[in-house]
C-alpha cells in the first residue's frame, strides 16, 4: 500500500466529499419522523408479546393471571 503525505490525503478526501449527495432539510426532516415511528411501532409490538408472554407463563405455572 501506498504512502501518500497528509496534504494529498487531505486534497483526495475533499475531493470525495464533494461526490455526496447530501439530503435536503425535509429528506432529513421525514426520515426522522420515520424512525420515531418505527421505534413506537416496535416498542408497541414488543409491549404486546410480553405482556402475553409473561401472561402464558404465569398461567403455566400457576402463580395466577
Amino acid at each position: 500500500m501506498a504512502k501518500t503525505n497528509p496534504v494529498t490525503f487531505l486534497k483526495e478526501v475533499r475531493q470525495e466529499v464533494s461526490k455526496v449527495t447530501w439530503p435536503t432539510r425535509k429528506e432529513t426532516g421525514i426520515s426522522t419522523a420515520m424512525v420515531f415511528v418505527m421505534v413506537i411501532l416496535a416498542a408497541a409490538f414488543f409491549f404486546v408479546v410480553d405482556f402475553f408472554m409473561a401472561h402464558g407463563v404465569r398461567l403455566i405455572l400457576g402463580l395466577g393471571g
